[in-house]
């Protein structure tokens, strides 16, 4: 069910707000995963191929004492492959930035919040209140 026009203003504005407010919790929870390194993700599939091909081969060899350690050793193969391909990019010189350009917004809005009572969300509502009397008047 789509939103209508005032919830979409609402929760455009608690997203303003949000940005406002807490601006060094968005940097941190909000940040968005990036760009995928293909690099890794081709390795990474190519190492679970050859895990896979080193797993049949252990199965072919059926040595008792070979075989079973060719195949554990493809296993392990075929699970570092996966979770390098899948392990998310790393943000090295990416998260420093942001982490400094969110610190000076962040002080300022620290020093007004004593001055407001109750939490985000009791604001939100006391608005939410106020325009729902504002409207039926």
């Amino acid at each position: 069910m789509p939103l209508s026009e005032q919830e979409q203003r609402l929760l455009e504005e608690m997203e303003r707000s949000l940005y406002s407010n807490d601006s060094d919790f968005v940097a941190t929870v909000g940040g968005r995963r990036g760009r995928p390194n293909y690099t890794m993700v081709v390795i990474g599939v190519l190492a679970a191929l050859v895990g896979i091909a080193v797993i049949v081969t252990g199965v072919i060899i059926r040595t008792p004492p070979v075989g079973p350690l060719v195949g554990v050793a493809g296993f392990v193969l075929l699970v570092a492959g996966a979770v390098f391909a899948m392990a998310p990019p790393r943000r090295g010189s990416q998260a420093r930035p942001s982490a400094a350009s969110a610190a000076p917004g962040s002080a300022r809005p620290s020093t007004s919040r004593p001055a407001r009572s109750g939490s985000m969300m009791d604001r939100l509502n006391d608005r939410w209140e106020r325009r729902q009397d504002g409207d039926r008047s």
